[in-house]
């Protein structure tokens, strides 16, 4: 496929999966066979993937995704995103706090076949939890008040 091709791929992920929350898009968009990394955490396959999201979507149901870098060679492509939202629902140990959240992220995708075959993600995790005010660094204030 064209990098061009792959690059749609990903806008529609974006668009369908991550903003509107369809998760039954993921099993068209994902190989069988996905991987997903997340940075600190251990690989986990399409299932995991989709119940990881959901959890976010019911959380941060007003979220936007947008992408603010798409850049794409031979089977990979990368995207640099920021997302907004307002935490609304609970998180895993994080009651709702309607505080709203700016995250970016990095992820790396391997697309083979027409489907996205693997994800590495590196996101700001620990800026979201300063921002939701339930995280502090070490010697500095809380930057979520």
């Amino acid at each position: 496929m064209s990098t061009e091709a792959n690059k749609a791929i990903i806008r529609r992920l974006y668009e369908e999966f991550l903003n509107k929350g369809d998760l039954s898009i993921a099993d068209e968009l994902h190989a069988a066979n996905f991987v997903y990394h997340e940075f600190g955490q251990p690989a986990v396959g399409l299932g995991e993937y989709k119940k990881r999201n959901s959890v976010f979507f019911h959380a941060l149901p007003d979220r936007k995704v947008v992408i603010e870098d798409l850049i794409a060679e031979d089977d990979r492509v990368v995207a640099r995103a920021t997302m907004r939202a307002t935490q609304t629902g609970d998180l895993p140990g994080i009651s709702a706090t309607g505080k709203s959240v700016t995250v970016t992220s990095i992820i790396i995708y391997r697309i083979s076949k027409g489907k996205i075959a693997e994800e590495w993600e590196s996101w700001d995790a620990l800026g979201m939890m300063q921002q939701l005010g339930v995280s502090r660094l070490p010697g500095g204030p809380n930057t979520g008040s």
